[in-house]
């Protein structure tokens, strides 16, 4: 993030609500570019924040890649959907038994224009059936493409990535998981600024 200021990028993170230390969390979130994640990290620390990522970024990336591998995250491999189903049921049932919170994005890649992508809901039901005492925390993501719209070089100048959190919802009390995902994509989206 510190990187990222050099360039003339600026974050804000608008969390107005109370969110419970001892108890999963599932984040779901829009996915705009690999700058995303760092500042999730930092600003969700106090909860542990590990993540459902594709096997690719598990090496090559300087302590990304590590991290990935060793830190309680999963890495799934799309080509293989019964693997990533199971590998997703483990760690969702690792993040319940933790108190950890699991950042998923649903659109399953990055827009690189900002322009949100429909939301997949397999591995979201999945985390929610294998982890169902979660707090749900939908995050609008805006800007974050604008670093990489060039591609990574040259490096864009200037964005002000934001990170504005709604209202947590607990997963108990919703019984059709489908109508609640098509709320929650609903809810991220509306925010969105293309």
């Amino acid at each position: 993030m510190r990187s990222l200021n050099v360039l003339g990028t600026r974050f804000s993170y608008n969390n107005p609500h109370h969110i419970e230390k001892d108890r999963p969390v599932i984040i779901v979130a829009n996915h705009q570019s690999m700058y995303d994640i760092p500042p999730l990290i930092w600003f969700l620390r106090k909860h542990h924040v590990k993540f459902v990522s594709k096997k690719e970024l598990g090496k090559g990336i300087p302590s990304v890649s590590y991290n990935l591998r060793h830190g309680g995250s999963v890495l799934i491999d799309r080509k293989e959907p019964f693997k990533s189903i199971k590998a997703i049921e483990d760690f969702a049932k690792r993040i319940s038994k933790n108190n950890w919170a699991a950042v998923i994005f649903p659109e399953g890649t990055r827009s690189r224009t900002g322009k949100p992508k429909p939301f997949k809901t397999k591995g979201l039901l999945t985390m929610f059936e294998n982890a169902p005492n979660a707090i749900i925390l939908p995050v609008s993501i805006n800007n974050s493409w604008k670093t990489l719209r060039y591609g990574k070089f040259p490096m864009g100048l200037g964005a002000h990535i934001t990170f504005d959190c709604h209202k947590p919802l607990e997963l108990n009390q919703f019984e059709d998981k489908n109508i609640l995902i098509k709320d929650i994509e609903a809810t991220i989206t509306k925010t969105i600024i293309v």
